[in-house]
């Protein structure tokens, strides 16, 4: 079947092929009402669709990005996938959201497969692992924004929560409770930035106020092991009497374990989170957490791809955009 085009449209309403192309690209303030009626009506006989690819090619933009997201489980992803998408729909940008579960091999065929489809730039939640890759973009000048992680030597601008003050909030704030045997537990990925930097606020934040780091307080565990390692520190001698969860996930496998041991939150164990689960404010007990801006950092990263894509962005230096981290008290400590 014969593929219907702008001309055909033209044809049939009787009006310029330019006439047209302004109508289907909204800009009509000073077409005739009439005019825009034919088109409307032309548009509809035909089934008239535009041809998005040669539009591109013209255009030299697809208008439409990609989003690589380290494990879309976390209820942070989804956040900061969604103020980036309110910021791209206002601008007319359509995204692609992947799903690169932590695996760099995977990460690298998603942006392999974005970059062939021509997508006018990318956000990462990267792993850190594809170094060469992120430096042959740059170097091509291809645009391109980190979220929640930090690469180093790779001068790409990073959007991320101010990690080590995220932990500090709340383990003061569990310092402040009277508690002093504060375990920590994240899920290992590698050396992914947030979980160090994590480890480090809580190591700081101990040693500030005169407590001793004991290195059987801290777990970096695969998600289907955190429950075996929180048992492991509960039955240390003496046992640990608050936790830090690293993230959402961590939080999760943490309170299935209290179920199922029947330990009571806070009476047998304190905990704070960093995220803010959507379930947090209504468990029992209130979980208390440090949340991340999640819709701000979205939002920031956006823009930074947007004004890159533009070339509004100097691209000289490396910038990293560290947000303010909040305390939510609740009562699980």
């Amino acid at each position: 079947m014969k593929r219907v085009t702008i001309s055909d449209v033209a044809q049939l309403a009787n009006i310029s092929k330019s006439t047209v192309s302004q109508f289907l690209n909204n800009r009509f303030d000073y077409m005739a009402e009439d005019t825009k009626k034919r088109i409307e009506a032309a548009i509809k006989e035909l089934g008239y669709r535009p041809n998005i690819v040669a539009r591109s090619l013209k255009q030299k933009s697809t208008s439409t990005i990609g989003v690589i997201v380290a494990n879309i489980l976390h209820a942070f992803s989804t956040q900061v996938i969604r103020a980036i998408e309110d910021i791209c729909h206002l601008n007319d940008i359509h995204i692609i959201v992947c799903n690169a579960d932590d695996d760099p091999i995977k990460e690298k065929r998603y942006i392999d497969m974005l970059r062939a489809k021509q997508l006018d730039g990318i956000i990462i939640f990267p792993t850190g692992e594809n170094i060469e890759l992120y430096r042959e973009m740059v170097e091509e000048k291809y645009p391109i924004v980190f979220v929640d992680r930090l690469v180093p030597d790779v001068q790409i601008p990073s959007v991320m929560l101010d990690n080590e003050r995220a932990a500090e909030l709340a383990v003061q704030h569990l310092i402040g409770q009277g508690y002093e045997r504060i375990g920590v537990i994240t899920n290992v990925i590698r050396n992914v930035m947030p979980r160090m930097e994590r480890i480090e606020g809580y190591k700081k934040t101990l040693q500030r106020n005169g407590i001793a780091v004991n290195e059987g307080f801290i777990k970096s565990l695969a998600v289907d092991h955190i429950q075996e390692g929180l048992e492991q520190m509960l039955q240390l001698d003496p046992p640990i009497q608050a936790v830090l969860a690293g993230n959402d996930l961590t939080m999760m496998e943490i309170l299935k374990y209290a179920k199922k041991h029947d330990v009571k939150i806070p009476a047998d164990l304190a905990v704070v989170g960093i995220d803010d689960l959507s379930f947090a404010s209504f468990y029992e007990p209130a979980l208390t957490v440090v949340a991340q801006p999640a819709g701000e950092i979205g939002k920031k990263a956006a823009e930074l791809l947007l004004s890159r894509i533009q070339k509004k962005e100097p691209e000289e230096e490396q910038d990293v955009y560290r947000f303010e981290p909040t305390l939510i008290v609740r009562n699980s400590c």
